[in-house]
Formats: C-alpha cells, sequence, structure tokens
C-alpha cells in the first residue's frame, strides 16, 4: 500500500475501534453483521467459542470482554510467573488481565493498542479491577512503544489482519522480544481468495477479513524478521464461527482463524 492508503486504513480502523470501545458493543466483524440492531450471541458465549473458559471471563473486570477476538492466544503461550508479556492491540484488555494472573505480581503485561478510547477504556477497566502489573500504551503496532529485548512473550489476537504493514509488525515484535522470547498469536488467514467485490470492501477489512493473509505470507514474514520454529495453524472449527459474522456470505469459506506461533533464537 502507499502512504496515503497506509494512513487511510489506520483512520478506519481507529474510527471503528473508537466507537466500540466508546460504546461498549463489541464486534469484530462487518457493520451489518454483529452491530446491526439484531441482537448479537452474548459475549460469554462468543467468546467461549473462541477458546476461552467461563472462568476466564469471570476473572476479569467488567467491560474488558468486547467480543473482538477469533481465539484464545493465552492457551498456546504457556506463560509463567515473572514474565514480562506484551499484548499487540489490546482493546480493552481482555488478554491482558487473563496473562496479568498467569505472570502474577513479579511479571508484568504491557498492552499496546493504536485507538485512545480504548486505551482509556482498557485502563479505566484495569482500575476497576485493582490490576497492579498490567500498563496500557497509546501506539501503533508498526511502531510499538516498548524497549528492544525487553519482553519474555508477545500476544495478540485478530489485530494483525488489520494492519497495512504486517511485516514492519513482525519486525518489530522480533526487536521486542529477548532471545528465546516467543509470539503466540490468534488471527484470521486467508485460505482461498476472497471474491473481488468483498476483497475491496473497506468495512470487511476493518472487520478482520479483507485484510487476512495466507499462511505462506506470514511464514515469510516471520522467516524474515529472524524468527524460527514458525507454526502456522489454520483451525477449521473456526470456519462457522466466521460465517457467523456476515450471514450469507460464506466468509469461512475464504477466511479461518489460526495459531501463530514463533520464537527468537536464543542466540
Amino acid at each position: 500500500m502507499e502512504p496515503k492508503e497506509n494512513d487511510a486504513l489506520r483512520d478506519a480502523v481507529r474510527d471503528r475501534y473508537g466507537e466500540v470501545a466508546r460504546t461498549g458493543r463489541g464486534c469484530c466483524a462487518p457493520q451489518a453483521s454483529c452491530c446491526t440492531p439484531t441482537p448479537p450471541l452474548p459475549l460469554a458465549v462468543d467468546s467461549t467459542r473462541l477458546g476461552y473458559t467461563a472462568a476466564d471471563l469471570a476473572a476479569v473486570p467488567d467491560g474488558a470482554n468486547l467480543g473482538l477476538g477469533c481465539g484464545n492466544p493465552r492457551a498456546i503461550a504457556a506463560l509463567r510467573v515473572g514474565e514480562v508479556v506484551v499484548d499487540l492491540g489490546c482493546g480493552a484488555g481482555l488478554d491482558c488481565f487473563l496473562a496479568s494472573r498467569q505472570v502474577g505480581p513479579s511479571g508484568r503485561v504491557i498492552g499496546v493498542d493504536m485507538t485512545p478510547d480504548m486505551v482509556q477504556r482498557a485502563r479505566a477497566n484495569g482500575r476497576a479491577g485493582g490490576i497492579t502489573n498490567v500498563e496500557i500504551r497509546l501506539g501503533e503496532i508498526e511502531h510499538l512503544p516498548v524497549a528492544d529485548g525487553s519482553a519474555d512473550c508477545i500476544l495478540s489476537n485478530c489485530v494483525i489482519n488489520l494492519s497495512p504493514d504486517k511485516q514492519q509488525v513482525f519486525r518489530e515484535a522480533y526487536r521486542v522480544l529477548r532471545p528465546g522470547g516467543r509470539l503466540a498469536i490468534s488471527d484470521t488467514v486467508a485460505t482461498t481468495p476472497l471474491p473481488a467485490p468483498l476483497a475491496r470492501d473497506l468495512s470487511l477489512t476493518t472487520g478482520c477479513i479483507a485484510g487476512a493473509a495466507t499462511v505462506a505470507e506470514i511464514e515469510g514474514w516471520l522467516a524474515a524478521a529472524g524468527f524460527t520454529a514458525i507454526a502456522v495453524a489454520p483451525i477449521e472449527a473456526s470456519r462457522a464461527v466466521i460465517d457467523s459474522w456476515l450471514p450469507g456470505h460464506d466468509l469461512g469459506r475464504y477466511i479461518a482463524s489460526a495459531t501463530i506461533e514463533a520464537v527468537r533464537p536464543a542466540r
């Protein structure tokens, strides 16, 4: 994309998720689906379909779960007490607050989001929950406000697909991780090319569909950034959830949620 196109896409994403943050109406899908006047499934039901447990959802402050994800990255993260975790595109803080319980008081979680309204909401949620080992920072995931070699693990949930420069996101992730650090990401991937009208639909781009990269593209970007032990695994069961984002368009034929894992070499 050209710089102006990149900026236009970021503005569209920021506007869309700013509205979600202000209204509290979660939606990781086009406006024509879960954000229509027809009520969506309860957030707890949607999130448990994506890998969260009822105990997970009960453990976070009210308002932290906006139903924006497409998986549960913590399920593959193997977080340990004392670790430093960075969440790319943290939204209202769901994964940050759950990770904070795993790393404990001696660990730390840094959430990064480019939407001021979402940052404000996440910070308020953290205060309401009395959570002291989570810090929410305003910033773009292509230019992380995080020091070199400072994180043990990077999480992200259905956000990297929204970036106009995904290769730069993975370069930044590599920079921020310590040697031996790891990625644990849930995101949408393209398994079959979208029909042209859908691929050009901006609401589908900001809705986590049209911006999805292929498995081969993601593997190539990760390898170019320096990562090893790369594993990108589409989840076939996720196609039914993605179909529900825009009924009648068979989106699950083209898009699936996937787990994305990689390691910054120890040397």
